[in-house]
C-alpha cells in the first residue's frame, strides 16, 4: 500500500532518520510547524508503520567488531519447509545483522559482523554449517566502508 506523503511528512521523516534524539520542539521548529500538528503527524507516521523504531547507531570498530562479511548461502534443496526453517534459524544469531532472500545462484545474502576472521570461521563451523538446510556459503570480507547510511532516499517517495 503506497501512502501519499506531503512535504511536511517527508521533512519530518528526513529529520528523524538523521537524528532521532531531537525532541518535539526541535523537530517542529525545523519543519516550520507548531508542536501539536507536528506531534500528530509523527504519531500518524508511526501508526502507519512508516516509523518502525528509533535507535542509536553504534560505532562498530570502537566496539571491537572489526570484520563485516557478506555471505551468500545456498540451501541443500528447494522444498517448501527448508526456506522458512532457515529463515527462522538464522534469526537467532546476533552477528547476522541482515538477511535477504535472493534470486540467482544463491538463496540468501547475509550481512555478518564479528570481531575477526577467526570468529567468523567459528560462526560458520559451529552454527551456519550445522543448519539442516545449509549446503554452501561463499563469503566476501569488506575491507573499507566507503558509504554507510540508514537514511532512505525520501526524494524518491511521492
Amino acid at each position: 500500500m503506497l501512502l501519499k506523503l506531503d512535504a511536511y511528512d517527508r521533512h519530518i521523516l528526513r529529520i528523524i532518520q538523521t537524528d532521532a534524539s531531537l525532541n518535539m520542539t526541535e523537530i517542529a521548529n525545523l519543519v516550520g510547524l507548531t508542536q501539536p500538528p507536528c506531534w500528530r503527524r509523527i504519531k500518524r507516521l508511526e501508526d502507519l508503520g512508516l516509523i518502525e523504531s528509533r535507535v542509536a547507531l553504534l560505532d562498530q570498530k570502537r566496539l571491537g567488531l572489526n570484520v563485516t562479511v557478506f555471505a551468500r548461502v545456498k540451501l541443500a534443496a528447494h522444498n517448501r519447509h527448508l526456506l522458512p526453517e532457515f529463515e527462522q534459524e538464522i534469526n537467532v544469531f546476533p552477528e547476522v545483522l541482515e538477511c535477504y532472500t535472493m534470486m540467482g545462484e544463491y538463496d540468501f545474502l547475509l550481512k555478518i559482523v564479528t570481531r575477526d576472521i577467526a570468529s567468523y570461521e567459528t560462526f560458520i563451523r559451529q552454527h551456519l554449517s550445522q543448519m539442516t538446510a545449509f549446503h554452501d556459503v561463499s563469503s566476501n570480507v569488506a575491507l573499507t566502508k566507503i558509504k554507510y547510511t540508514t537514511a532512505l532516499p525520501l526524494d524518491l517517495v511521492e
